[in-house]
């Protein structure tokens, strides 16, 4: 907080900080005996008629009362991350979206727009990451439009809680009806302490999700637009935990190897095999296929609500770079696309 050449606090944020990171404190009537002030870090998304919104990090958005703001600043951008490798949002963005490709796509200036007839909601959504091209009007009309040729809703990915992510969209978006439908979190670390656990036998690699391996995968049924979009990416490789004969297989994951990067995914254990180490031999096998195509640095999404698999991937070294969030178009049944969101970490 700011403080004045007396010591007193200052508000040292005004409406022309909108769109900005700011520090405030205020003064909290509800508050815990002892605990008179409330404090809250974000995005300054808008100040109309002496309120302001600040969207968090992870999106949450917090409505406070001018009147009762004792100190506040602008600060810097968030940093991505205290330890292990740095990254924009952009090249992570950019990274993820090609370790999960949809069937189809098209540029709308520097947004992508894409679709794999419903399959997650990840290759079925629209990827901001620059300028469209158009005024946001345009833009969102004929987002609409090419979905609703393909029969889908119109979805939104957008990201919060790192430099150039997307707070003032989200508020946006909000104030013109789209829903917020899901929030995970993408999260990164170094690939070297992965690979160093001790890796038991029987984990076995595959270019390909034979039937052994989708008897297993979360999603049933997959179809061949499904296998398009699991096969996808510069380098991918599928491990498989064998279970009893004729049994689906202990354990799954996926990988993706792109440059200095891997990306883990789809990483499922049998519920009566779990806490036996599995998830972690699973992604120690990945890690070092992908150390050995000279990758460094590991990624992956992680539904917020997820405990036990964000305890694993913490105990592993991997930490939150920036939460993301799916937003649907107005006046549209909450069908989704296809289950759960992402491809993100079930419990392992």
């Amino acid at each position: 907080m700011e403080f004045s050449a007396g010591g007193r606090l200052e508000v040292r944020v005004t409406t022309a900080d909108v769109g900005k990171r700011v520090s405030v404190r205020q003064l909290d009537e509800d508050a815990p005996k002892g605990e008179k002030f409330t404090d809250t870090v974000g995005v300054l998304t808008s100040w109309d008629d002496g309120v302001l919104v600040i969207r968090r990090r992870t999106g949450e958005r917090v409505r406070i009362a001018a009147s009762s703001l004792v100190a506040g600043k602008v600060v810097p951008a968030a940093r991505a991350r205290r330890r292990g490798p740095a990254a924009s949002y952009k090249e992570l963005a950019r990274v993820a979206a090609r370790g999960w490709q949809p069937v189809e796509r098209e540029r709308l200036g520097e947004w992508e727009l894409r679709a794999a007839s419903g399959f997650t909601r990840r290759a079925n959504s629209v990827l901001p990451v620059g300028d469209p091209g158009l005024p946001l009007d345009e833009a969102l009309a004929y987002i609409r439009s090419w979905y609703a040729a393909r029969g889908l809703p119109a979805y939104l990915q957008l990201a919060t809680g790192a430099e150039g992510t997307h707070e003032p969209l989200c508020a946006e978006l909000e104030r013109r009806g789209w829903t917020r439908e899901v929030t995970a979190e993408l999260w990164m670390g170094s690939l070297a302490p992965v690979a160093d656990h001790d890796l038991p036998g029987g984990v076995v690699l595959s270019r390909v999700a034979d039937e052994a391996w989708l008897s297993r995968y979360q999603r049933r049924g997959v179809s061949e637009v499904a296998l398009a979009v699991l096969g996808s990416g510069p380098s991918v490789w599928f491990a498989t935990v064998p279970g009893p004969a004729g049994a689906p297989p202990a354990a799954i994951g996926r990988c993706v190897v792109d440059g200095r990067w891997a990306g883990f995914s789809a990483v499922e254990v049998d519920p009566s095999r779990r806490r036996q180490g599995l998830a972690t031999a699973v992604m120690t096998a990945l890690a070092r296929q992908a150390l050995d195509e000279g990758a460094s640095a590991g990624w992956l999404q992680v539904e917020t609500d997820n405990v036990g698999a964000r305890t694993l991937y913490a105990a592993m070294g991997f930490g939150a770079h920036h939460a993301y969030h799916h937003y649907r178009e107005p006046d549209v049944p909450g069908a989704g696309t296809g289950g759960p969101a992402d491809e993100s970490y079930r419990s392992p």
